[in-house]
């Protein structure tokens, strides 16, 4: 009985791991100059040009802009005729725990958080699977570029950014550890106290306030430990938060609310240090605040319900452009590890709700780069920039017209194949042959 047993497990082990082998490898280096010549080149900077060409030669982009004021010979290079097509650069998702989670439901795959309030230490980065089947569905809809970060506790850890076609976690990193994650503490906004927590809202409030006043003093003693002589023995915990006090490396707080929000700009100017703020549900109502003290948003999740009960149900849609308009460097993310192939139609719905199409564009594109710290290499079709970018048949934020072609990170021809669409040949096959 139990050889049985262990035949069949062993057998099942073993078509779960057929299944999950690798079969989409990663692009080799640019080995000749390509130009894209006729297109519709949406720069990413709100510039479009109509009739437009970009060259990329060795991964980096050495030429854009109209087509009719040049010529191309033959043997320039590898020429892609995109008449009657749109040229953008990869869209970047921001803020999500790609490649730290393959499926919810198996813990052995889930890797996004450790155990504990605080910390820093923790590097998301080398817990990256590249070999997770998800970032292959995301280049298909234009995004190429994804921030890892960690979450759970008060200080989740450092995030990285990576590109979304590598061998490993190594060949993946666009920029390492480049900021520090802090959830700001909430008192939990739902009915009944009492009954679900056993705790009434006096003292769940005055939970909240103790667990501001430990991360203040966690803040406090990690400066003052980086700030003075170096001890015999490391904490790694305060270590990791100096690059945070040399101003090397972002903070980004997760907050809602205007209060919090509030707070945290405040908590963040007292270590000198200026914060990007992410969720912002109720951002637009302190833009002013916002812009005095240079803080950008990262506002997560257009597709969702109103914060207040009270609030227009269309605000979610609305709030990035309320924040754009008012001068506030705003980006657009999406919730989850999985549905991040949806970014571009979120930045769809923004368009449709007072941005202009361009600038809705700038929200997954330019300012995300700009907020990350990577807008010199990447963000927008530019000279000297990485030839990160796609082509699609047609408009990249519409989900009807969506369709990408052809798409390169850094000058690499990738493949654009995904288990999605091999699923779908499969079974299209099974249907259409009776």
């Amino acid at each position: 009985m139990n050889k049985k047993i262990l035949t069949l497990f062993l057998a099942m082990a073993a078509s779960v791991s057929a299944f999950a082998q690798a079969n989409i490898s990663p692009a080799k280096a640019q080995a000749k100059k390509v130009i894209l010549l006729g297109g519709v080149v949406h720069t990413g900077n709100g510039q479009v040009i109509n009739n437009g060409y970009v060259v990329f030669e060795k991964g980096k982009i050495t030429g854009v802009g109209d087509a009719t004021t040049v010529k191309f010979a033959s043997n320039d290079g590898e020429l892609i005729n995109v008449n009657g097509k749109h040229v953008y650069p990869g869209f970047i998702a921001p803020v999500n725990t790609l490649g730290l989670v393959e499926y919810e439901s198996v813990k052995a795959t889930l890797d996004f958080q450790e155990i504990g309030t605080f910390n820093p230490h923790i590097r998301s980065l080398v817990a990256y699977n590249t070999d997770s089947k998800v970032p292959a569905t995301l280049r298909s809809n234009g995004v190429l570029m994804a921030q890892i970060r960690p979450s759970g506790g008060a200080i989740s850890g450092s995030s990285s950014i990576v590109q979304l076609d590598a061998w490993n976690w190594e060949d993946a990193a666009v920029k390492t550890d480049e900021g520090m994650h802090v959830n700001w503490p909430v008192v939990p906004r739902f009915r009944g106290f009492g009954g679900r927590t056993g705790f009434s809202a006096e003292a769940m409030a005055e939970r909240t306030q103790a667990a501001i006043a430990e991360l203040n003093s966690f803040f406090a003693e990690a400066k003052a430990y980086n700030e003075g002589a170096k001890p015999a023995e490391t904490n790694t915990r305060m270590a990791a938060m100096a690059k945070l006090f040399k101003g090397e490396q972002k903070l980004y707080i997760t907050a809602n609310t205007q209060k919090d929000i509030v707070a945290a700009v405040n908590f963040a100017k007292k270590f000198n240090i200026t914060p990007v703020i992410i969720g912002g549900s109720e951002a637009y109502l302190v833009t002013d605040f916002l812009k005095q003290n240079n803080v950008p948003v990262i506002v997560k999740q257009p597709h969702a319900l109103p914060n207040n009960v009270d609030d227009d149900v269309n605000m979610p849609y609305k709030n990035a452009a309320i924040l754009y308009n008012a001068g506030v460097t705003v980006a657009v993310s999406i919730d989850d590890f999985w549905q991040q192939r949806n970014l571009p139609f979120m930045a769809g719905t923004v368009a449709t709700w007072g941005l202009d199409k361009e600038k809705a564009l700038q929200t997954i594109t330019l300012n995300t780069a700009k907020i990350l710290g990577i807008d010199k290499t990447v963000g927008s079709l530019e000279v000297g920039k990485d030839a990160t970018l796609f082509i699609s048949t047609g408009d990249a934020l519409d989900m009807k017209s969506n369709k990408i072609e052809k798409a390169f990170i850094q000058g690499r021809d990738i493949n654009l194949d995904n288990l999605h669409k091999q699923l779908d040949k499969k079974f299209s096959d099974k249907y259409t042959n009776k």
